[in-house]
């Protein structure tokens, strides 16, 4: 039953990739603008420009474009960018890391104040606390983090300069790492220096990205908690004696983090569709920041490469959540 499942997930994944490359593929070729116009020098004859789309592929039919694509994407060729001259799928290697790099981090800080929030406001119910907790926790969530992000600049960055305020490192280390993971790299390898300035670049755009999602951990975990707060067994549990902090953390919580997983994971693909503007404030090497320049240079394969990645960390992240869902509910395993 469960290889049943795990396969029909797969087959919807691969179907979803597939449409959304159609959509994606048809869209920027109906779109005003020629990626070719962009690049050909003034001089350049109309032998020179036939040349150059032949070259890319971009004399044939629509059809017979999606078609060739798609069988080069299905052996690992995703072509080669316009405006970087350069294989898509190696730029694509070269600037995920950094952008997974800074949305798990983000994640992470997102959980853990969520979290502290979240029960400190259970623990707070029917308190003059409370109020104050849901009203901080509301404005955190009205902030989009592109908001965050210009704020901290203007605070951490400028008022109080106190991080970089662009780039993933520092340029004037010299350094070679092995892997695009720079700041695992530096901890495996005991580079602690290095990794404190791959860090201290993370600072402000894993701010920005976190806490709205912070709080819309403590917003969904709170009501979860409190809503289990008010079962049977955390009577019975009261009845034997247990603190309240004892109640929420050993009886109430395994039973809401469920939800919270549940919704934390959608809230997580937008947080890695928010890196596009956060990297652009912070001008951080991502892949956000290179989707930016490729839809500002027309180029198509690059574009094209990037919706792929987006698309199919949408779909990995969904496939998590639903894992961990039913890890935490085993009624759910078989559904």
């Amino acid at each position: 039953m469960i290889a049943v499942t795990i396969l029909n997930r797969l087959i919807m994944a691969a179907v979803t990739l597939i449409g959304v490359a159609l959509i994606v593929f048809v869209l920027l070729r109906v779109v005003p603008g020629d990626p070719i116009a962009m690049m050909i020098s003034p001089g350049a004859t109309p032998a020179d420009i036939a040349a150059m789309r032949a070259h890319y592929g971009l004399d044939a039919s629509l059809p017979v474009q999606f078609g060739l694509w798609l069988k080069a994407v299905s052996v690992g060729d995703f072509g080669t960018s316009i405006s970087l001259k350069r294989d898509v799928l190696g730029l694509l290697g070269d600037r995920l890391p950094a952008t997974l790099e800074l949305a798990f981090a983000a994640l992470v800080l997102a959980v853990f104040l969520g979290g502290i929030v979240a029960i400190i406001g259970t623990l707070a119910r029917r308190t003059i606390l409370e109020p104050v907790i849901d009203s901080l926790n509301g404005l955190f969530l009205a902030v989009p983090d592109f908001v965050w992000a210009l704020a901290l600049v203007l605070v951490l960055g400028v008022a109080f300069p106190l991080f970089p305020l662009s780039g993933r490192i520092d340029p004037g280390i010299e350094t070679e790492f092995h892997t695009p993971f720079y700041l695992i790299e530096s901890l495996v390898t005991l580079h602690f220096a290095i990794f404190a300035d791959v860090a201290a670049h993370m600072v402000m755009p894993v701010l920005a990205l976190g806490l709205p999602l912070a709080a819309v951990v403590a917003r969904v975990l709170k009501a979860t908690l409190s809503e289990a707060m008010l079962q049977d067994y955390i009577l019975l549990a009261r009845l034997k004696g247990m603190s309240n902090l004892r109640l929420v953390l050993q009886e109430a919580l395994r039973n809401a983090v469920g939800p919270t997983i549940a919704l934390t994971g959608v809230q997580f693909t937008f947080l890695i569709g928010g890196t596009v503007i956060v990297e652009r404030i912070f001008a951080y090497p991502g892949i956000g920041n290179m989707a930016i320049d490729a839809v500002i240079n027309r180029d198509l394969p690059l574009i094209q490469g990037l919706v792929l990645v987006f698309g199919l960390l949408f779909i990995i992240i969904n496939l998590l959540v639903d894992a961990l869902v039913a890890a935490f509910n085993p009624r759910l395993a078989h559904g």
